[in-house]
């Protein structure tokens, strides 16, 4: 993630702008513009850390020179009651920022949290966790990075470009044959040739062809359409919202029809069932609670020092 990019600056500049009248009211009523203080951000629960840089960012919007000692990485599991930023710089912008900076520690952590859960969950069965397509608009790099901070996967993250064929798009061309023609069509008329498949793809970093090449993925919702997909050239076929048995049985299917066929199962699976989903052995687990429902993670700033710049 690169924290210094105009998206992350115009994250911050537009969550801050929706706080900045209370907050930077709030800090103008109690401190003077040459107090300084320090502050401490401390995690409040056993949690894996996700976005300490963006917090970073945050005070520093309001204090350029605020100093900023990092007492873990993100990607960390650290224990409840550890330190996660010291920081020393003026009292407005520590109290301007705290509620922008919290959120985003918080919210982060959290999808990097539940992230590990289920990575843990699945250990050993060859199944990767990933988040599904439904990620909040305009923030997906985001959600995408808390994933990966807990040990998830972002197979759709790189620079290979995607076509997702939905079940709407199913409807709209009359089937999923018919889908893949159109979807190869195209491919042919406006993309280079892929270098190598999806399956190989997966984890390794594109060259300046494949950063141009095309992954072509397919929604399937029973053996028909599976065996359709497989057959016409589909990448990736997603299973969604299937049993544990059913996706056990079209994950063999796919395979007997193309070897190198990369099988995604997504939907609502639950913390609890998602070894049985991985031992049925599809490539990845895309699970919808990532980004979708992931609780919070509880985190508190103490602000001590206080004293003149």
């Amino acid at each position: 993630m690169d924290w210094n990019s105009d998206y992350i600056t115009d994250l911050i500049a537009r969550a801050l702008q929706e706080n900045e009248r209370v907050d930077a009211a709030s800090a103008s009523a109690i401190a003077s513009a040459n107090s300084a203080a320090s502050g401490r951000i401390i995690a409040r629960q056993e949690m894996v850390v996700a976005g300490l840089p963006l917090a970073t960012k945050v005070f520093s919007v309001f204090d350029s020179r605020m100093r900023v000692e990092t007492l873990a990485q993100d990607g960390a599991v650290v224990d409840s009651g550890q330190e996660l930023l010291r920081l020393r710089g003026t009292v407005a912008a520590i109290l301007t920022g705290q509620r922008t900076a919290l959120f985003f520690l918080e919210w982060l952590s959290g999808i990097a949290t539940l992230t590990h859960s289920y990575v843990l969950e699945v250990a050993g069965s060859g199944a990767k966790i990933c988040c599904t397509q439904k990620t909040t608009p305009g923030l997906r790099m985001l959600e995408q990075y808390a994933v990966g901070a807990g040990g998830g996967s972002n197979p759709g993250a790189g620079s290979v470009q995607i076509m997702r064929i939905t079940v709407s798009h199913i409807a709209v061309a009359g089937g999923v044959k018919a889908a893949l023609d159109y979807a190869h069509a195209y491919a042919a008329l406006r993309m280079q040739p892929q270098a190598m498949t999806a399956y190989e793809a997966v984890g390794s970093i594109p060259n300046a062809q494949e950063a141009n090449s095309l992954s072509i993925r397919v929604e399937v919702r029973n053996e028909l359409e599976l065996r359709e997909a497989v057959a016409s050239g589909a990448d990736w076929v997603t299973l969604k919202n299937l049993a544990s048995a059913e996706v056990r049985s079209f994950v063999a299917l796919a395979r007997s029809i193309r070897s190198d066929c990369i099988v995604e199962v997504a939907g609502d699976i639950a913390l609890q069932d998602a070894r049985e989903y991985a031992e049925t052995g599809p490539d990845f687990l895309a699970v919808a609670a990532l980004t979708r429902s992931a609780p919070r993670a509880s985190v508190r700033l103490l602000v001590d020092g206080i004293g003149e710049t």
